[in-house]
């Protein structure tokens, strides 16, 4: 896989949110394209993948390759607890034509890393050698882990899997992937807040990242990775000191009150950058259950955000107006446009 910087794409839904927006889709995937990224990841966590029907997936995908390939690179979320499932998924997006698929640790049977090897990755390396096998580690999310010493041997025995998406969040892991891998094997940083690190760490010497703040601001991920790649380190403190506050994006945690006492409410991707979105006036729509939306003090936390590199740095929004036709300003500051994007009703019911 090339290096740069990938957008793991939303995936915008109707009003009912019952049906994906189609023409959303299509507006998101071309605000992408001209904004020169490097790679769109669909249909993936990001993309709110366990809840879109298959049928869903293809479609999103057959979205993606008809207006984008050949002008980015296009991967496909196909990943599964079921190999069965995910070889059905890959071949579908292989007819499709995409240039590579994710493929996330089987979540919740959580098989050991041997077994990820040999009883998922490795099948389906084997059954489509035409495109590109990127495994997602993120145990985070899945209660298992594919080790560094398993994605050795994959490397060596398939040549279509050259690349991993790290959401661990440990450099050890990391730095031992790329010794075992060698210096051909490419790292993406599954961690926006991480990218940086691993990509100036020389030990680990990351490739990319695959983003979720790049949904908002595709034009300037990229050229942080442009001049991290070149090596400007003044452009980069810039662009990173700019950039950093929409990291925060990714998981937003509030406390909230109950009848019972206090609790922590965590508002986990895709929810706070959707609901950023749909601030902007971007066409997203809500997330799809049992994602719901953000509480009052979550979509504060999301307005002061946005208000602050507003402040700081408008120009990181200006391609978003250019494209969506929009006036970032009114859209952070103008009550009206808040509505319908947190739970307005009392928490206790």
């Amino acid at each position: 896989m090339r290096a740069g910087c990938y957008t793991a794409l939303v995936t915008p839904f109707a009003e009912d949110r019952e049906h994906i927006d189609q023409e959303g889709l299509e507006q998101l995937i071309g605000f992408q394209v001209e904004n020169a990224i490097t790679g769109l990841v669909a249909v993936g966590t990001t993309g709110e993948c366990p809840t879109l029907k298959w049928e869903e997936h293809n479609e999103c995908l057959d979205h993606l390759v008809k207006l984008a390939k050949g002008r980015t690179l296009c991967v496909a979320g196909t990943g599964s607890n079921n190999t069965s499932e995910a070889i059905k998924a890959t071949e579908d997006a292989s007819k499709l034509g995409v240039d590579a698929v994710l493929l996330v640790d089987p979540y919740y049977n959580a098989p050991s890393s041997l077994e990820i090897r040999k009883e998922y990755l490795a099948p389906i390396a084997e059954a489509f050698p035409e495109i590109d096998i990127i495994p997602y580690i993120v145990p985070s999310r899945t209660g298992t882990k594919l080790l560094p010493e398993d994605l050795a041997i994959l490397s060596q025995m398939f040549p279509n899997i050259r690349t991993v998406k790290d959401a661990t969040g440990d450099m050890a892991n990391m730095k031992r992937i790329c010794e075992l891998c060698g210096p051909d094997f490419s790292i993406l940083s599954g961690d926006d807040a991480m990218f940086y690190d691993m990509m100036i760490d020389s030990s680990i010497n990351a490739s990319g990242v695959i983003s979720v703040v790049s949904n908002v601001v595709p034009k300037f991920m990229v050229e942080l990775f442009q001049k991290l790649e070149c090596g400007d380190n003044d452009g980069v403190r810039k662009l990173k000191t700019g950039l950093e506050p929409l990291l925060k994006l990714v998981t937003v945690t509030t406390q909230e009150t109950t009848p019972f006492g206090n609790v922590i409410c965590r508002s986990r991707n895709p929810l706070p950058i959707k609901t950023f979105m749909a601030l902007l006036g971007m066409p997203v729509g809500l997330c799809r259950a049992p994602l719901g939306k953000m509480t009052r003090k979550g979509l504060d936390v999301v307005l002061s955000i946005g208000r602050q590199v507003y402040s700081n740095n408008p120009e990181f929004f200006q391609p978003i107006e250019d494209y969506f036709g929009i006036n970032v300003e009114e859209r952070l500051y103008e009550p009206i446009h808040q509505k319908g994007l947190f739970y307005e009703t009392d928490l206790s019911f």
